[in-house]
């Protein structure tokens, strides 16, 4: 998906940028998901054994592409609003969505900031204040409200009002410039499995919270609540992969644009005539 798009630049759209965004953190989503798997929380197969840094530096990673996935496909929704009601005002272009993309990086890096913090306290614990500060039960508490509930809401009131929006027959409806209506239900398919693969997580996060004094006590008088805990892990990890084969299944130009990607690096390799490279369909640029 990263690499079709950004080969086919000049004929990316607005949701384009947001799937390669989404597709980027789900990428560093896979890497931690690796490193995790064959780490020493997996005895029977563990290849490696990490400290407290690389431990802290993986939750970092994975906060940071969770936030990325679930407020692009937030920010996605919002600006595909705009495109369906005010379609000539170029509010949501290629332009300014790589920019807001940009702020989307930053701001999932200051959130988890909260994550470095547990780590610079973890090697000065005599400060008082790191003491105070050294609380994991506030840092997931604050990745649940901001990393689910307020995307969730966010994207749920967007869907309202584009479901609205087409039920409405107005003049706009003829309008060259709307998104085109293959990209509808892509983008209820992709909401959709990034609150069903991610809410199990954040589930059990919430109950983790909870009961965290008898956390201990809960998970040695039941055994379920680790398969519930590595399952909903699982279902998380996998909406990287999920949203991607979506996109290229859904999306009406990513096999034009897949084909003539092959057939250059085929002209690369082997060689090919002008004739050749004329010939290659054009892009459909939506």
């Amino acid at each position: 998906l990263v690499l079709v798009n950004l080969y086919n630049k000049p004929a990316m759209t607005m949701p384009d940028v947001y799937f390669v965004n989404i597709a980027i953190a789900g990428l560093i989503l896979s890497l931690v998901a690796l490193v995790q798997l064959l780490g020493p929380d997996n005895p029977q197969w563990a290849v490696w054994n990490f400290n407290r840094e690389v431990y802290i530096t993986l939750l970092i990673l994975f906060n940071i592409s969770a936030l990325v996935t679930m407020y692009s496909t937030t920010l996605l929704s919002l600006d595909y609003y705009i495109e369906q009601a005010l379609p000539r005002t170029y509010m949501s272009s290629v332009y300014n969505t790589k920019h807001v993309c940009g702020f989307v990086w930053g701001g999932a890096v200051l959130t988890s900031f909260s994550s470095l913090l547990l780590y610079v306290c973890s090697h000065v614990p005599k400060i008082i204040e790191c003491s105070k500060i050294q609380n994991k039960e506030v840092a997931d508490t604050i990745m649940v409200f901001i990393g689910f509930f307020v995307p969730a809401t966010a994207v749920v009131y967007a869907l309202i009002l584009i479901f609205r929006i087409r039920n409405q027959s107005t003049p706009l409806d003829q309008d060259s410039a709307r998104p085109e209506p293959s990209m509808h239900p892509l983008l209820v398919a992709t909401v959709c499995a990034h609150l069903v693969l991610w809410a199990p997580y954040y589930i059990t996060l919430l109950v983790h919270i909870a009961y965290r004094p008898r956390a201990s006590e809960l998970a040695s008088r039941y055994h379920v609540y680790y398969f519930v805990k590595g399952l909903s892990k699982l279902l998380a990890y996998s909406c990287s992969f999920v949203v991607p084969l979506l996109y290229t299944y859904m999306h009406r130009n990513f096999t034009s644009k897949l084909r003539q990607l092959v057939r250059r690096l085929d002209c690369q390799t082997e060689g090919c005539s002008d004739q050749q490279m004329e010939r290659q369909p054009q892009v459909v640029v939506s």
